[in-house]
């Protein structure tokens, strides 16, 4: 029973992370609120929304399977355009890499909490309104394999707010590309391709210092999670694509704003 019970919870939160993660209104926090809600809460719980992160990532690996296999070859053979299309992604990790290591326990300690999500909701969904209001009449670059380093630089100084949780990766890296000249698309789509090193950091990082002793249920649990997180992720991305190429995202901001002022009223 006990068993029954750990492995719904892990699916619930699990069909969260797919949803949530490429959309901009945070995936761990949501992830964060919804174990609160359920009772899915210890160390393994921690390592699990991390972990479960991997699968949603696996969907952007399917998805733009080609371009990144193609990518990747053109890169480890040090051509030109492998070069060009990685190493600003590779630029755009380093700020959230060292503030990541720094000060990775204080946050966790102090931010991963429903009320700390429910303002970065809020504070979140007010700064895509401002920002996103700001570039609507400015000339964009709508193609990721032009961007500059300053831009990549720009962007990752950006995605360093998605530490705190509730700002959500998606939203911060988007955001970032607003303010780098950037087209909402074009942004998303290199946010996506961001995604892909620092995840896989974060969940290295996450294994390798999380005191858990994974027992045969935890990794069975985790497999579960991971297959749900990537199945439904799949199906997400590449609508939530295809809804960018027609509409503009203040509906995630109205949502996010309406999301955190419960949350805050909730926990206040």
């Amino acid at each position: 029973m006990e068993l029954f019970m750990t492995l719904i919870k892990a699916i619930i939160i699990s069909i969260v992370e797919g949803i949530t993660e490429f959309l901009p209104v945070s995936s761990t926090g949501h992830m964060i609120i919804v174990r609160d809600f359920i009772n899915f809460d210890g160390a393994f719980s921690n390592l699990f929304i991390i972990v479960i992160q991997l699968g949603a990532i696996l969907a952007i690996v399917v998805l733009f399977w080609n371009k990144i296999y193609k990518s990747v070859i053109s890169f480890l053979k040090l051509e030109k355009e492998g070069l060009r299309f990685w190493l600003p992604i590779f630029v755009a990790c380093i700020p959230a890499v060292i503030l990541g290591l720094l000060f990775d326990d204080k946050i966790e300690a102090v931010l991963f909490k429903p009320l700390p999500v429910g303002i970065a909701l809020i504070v979140g969904a007010i700064l895509m309104i401002v920002l996103e209001k700001s570039i609507r009449d400015k000339k964009v670059e709508r193609d990721i394999n032009h961007i500059s380093y300053k831009q990549a630089i720009i962007i990752g100084i950006a995605q360093c707010m998605a530490l705190w949780p509730g700002m959500s990766r998606s939203a911060s890296t988007i955001m970032g590309g607003w303010v780098a000249g950037l087209s909402t698309y074009a942004a998303t789509e290199f946010s996506f391709f961001l995604a892909l090193p620092v995840m896989v950091g974060a969940t290295g990082y996450k294994l390798l210092t999380t005191p858990v002793v994974l027992s045969g249920t935890h990794i069975f649990v985790l497999i579960v999670g991971f297959i749900a997180a990537f199945l439904v992720a799949l199906i997400v991305v590449d609508k939530f694509l295809n809804y960018l190429k027609k509409k503009p995202m203040k509906v995630f901001s109205i949502y996010r704003l309406i999301v955190g002022v419960i949350i805050v009223v909730m926990y206040i």
